[in-house]
């Protein structure tokens, strides 16, 4: 069979991309997301009940938010329309509404409305929606990548479920593919074609738990790769780099690649060499490592290696681990690199580290010693019968904010765990 033979055997759904033409059915076809999906879950439940309430789908790309509408379009029995808010105006929402209250009304029979890419409405189109969605007239399915509690109205959240959908996991893009390979019905059965072990893992990691970026990836190289002597198709490392146009990096997160990679990123950081640092850098993003994981290897190297040399680095990779959790890739890295040099350009000290390292061996060795009696609490009634806090001298009552004491238990007078 060839390309021109499959397209003409087939219906317009077989014209569809191999994406949407695998889109799930129904629930039992639906792979991940078991965090909102599980049997014992509220969505699950509430699908498979048909008592769907206005819902808000929060997720990256290929994460299945079009899919689980989809699912509620063939499992309810209400009527289910669907607009896309880079495309569709008042108007739309007008006729929708006004059909939804004439099916409302003259057969009982609820409107669900399905928004792709909700966050792409301004405020007075989120507006209009909401006296129906408060009076029932729709049930209003919403999906968005970007954060509904920046870019939905209030008004509309506090009426609506937020379900957040996460990146799919290798195992369920692997399934997925494999799935793709053997359904000659939707998929590419019929194809015959056959996938490296290789290859699998590979595309599984590259998509970045986009589900429809591995299938794209997938239905390519299948489609464009000639058979072999044995009469198969043959999905190989070299034709699944060529699909997804990146190449395959040796870097197995959770093994030598990993460990070795971070440690030549954090010794770069402490050597003050940012152009080291940022190919490291680079060559964890490109190997897919979380971006959340590498800002808090730059939250510990910045109090462990900067530290109050320059105690503002500690604040740059505070702010950069909140960026990339809010922006994610790929912008989230330029945020990353700009941390990563600054750290790499501060002046350096490991006083912080050396101090805290002293102390707790310290405490290992000799344990709790007894706490002067001046510096004890005295807050309660009778502390100052037991002797607590009796000689303590308040530093704000001296010139400079400043009076000499002892501080340290008597066993430990003198000794000095901070050389900054």
């Amino acid at each position: 069979m060839n390309l021109f033979d499959y397209m003409r055997d087939g219906d317009m759904e077989k014209e569809s991309p191999l994406a949407a033409r695998l889109r799930p059915k129904n629930l039992d076809e639906v792979v991940g997301q078991q965090h909102i999906l599980g049997t014992d879950k509220l969505l699950y439940r509430a699908i498979k009940a048909d008592q769907i309430t206005s819902i808000i789908f929060y997720g990256p790309p290929g994460s299945g938010k079009t899919t689980m509408a989809k699912v509620i379009a063939a499992t309810t029995k209400a009527e289910f329309r669907q607009l896309n808010a880079t495309a569709a105006g008042k108007k739309d929402m007008e006729e929708v509404v006004r059909e939804a209250k004439q099916n409302l009304g003259m057969y009982g029979k609820r409107t669900i409305l399905f928004i792709d890419e909700i966050h792409r409405f301004n405020k007075a189109q989120q507006d209009y929606l909401l006296p129906f969605v408060e009076d029932g007239t729709i049930i209003l399915i919403g999906a968005t990548t970007e954060n509904p509690f920046f870019e939905v109205i209030g008004a509309l959240l506090s009426r609506s479920n937020i379900f957040e959908l996460k990146p799919l996991l290798m195992t369920d893009i692997k399934e997925l593919i494999n799935r793709a390979l053997s359904d000659h019905e939707r998929g590419l059965g019929a194809f015959a074609a056959i996938i490296d072990d290789d290859a699998l893992d590979f595309l599984a990691d590259l998509s970045g738990g986009d589900a429809r970026r591995a299938l794209n990836a997938v239905e390519l190289g299948v489609m464009t790769t000639a058979r072999g002597e044995d009469g198969q198709i043959r999905i190989t490392l070299a034709v699944a780099e060529e699909c997804i146009q990146k190449r395959a990096v040796r870097y197995d997160k959770g093994q030598d690649q990993h460990y070795d990679t971070i440690s030549a990123f954090i010794k770069s950081m402490r050597g003050s060499d940012p152009d080291a640092a940022i190919y490291y850098l680079a060559r964890m993003l490109y190997g897919g490592e979380s971006v959340t994981y590498i800002a808090r290897r730059l939250l510990i190297h910045a109090a462990e290696d900067v530290g109050l040399a320059d105690p503002q680095a500690l604040t740059v990779a505070v702010s950069a681990s909140l960026a990339v959790e809010r922006v994610g890739m790929p912008e989230a890295q330029i945020i990353l690199a700009e941390a990563a040099a600054y750290i790499a350009l501060a002046p350096k000290s490991n006083a912080c580290v050396a101090a805290i390292g002293a102390a707790m061996a310290e405490v290992a060795a000799t344990g709790s010693l007894p706490i002067p009696p001046h510096l004890q609490d005295a807050s309660y009634k009778g502390a100052k019968q037991l002797g607590r806090g009796t000689g303590y001298k308040y530093p704000h009552d001296y010139s400079g904010n400043y009076v000499e004491q002892q501080y340290l238990p008597d066993a430990l007078l003198g000794r000095k765990f901070w050389k900054g």
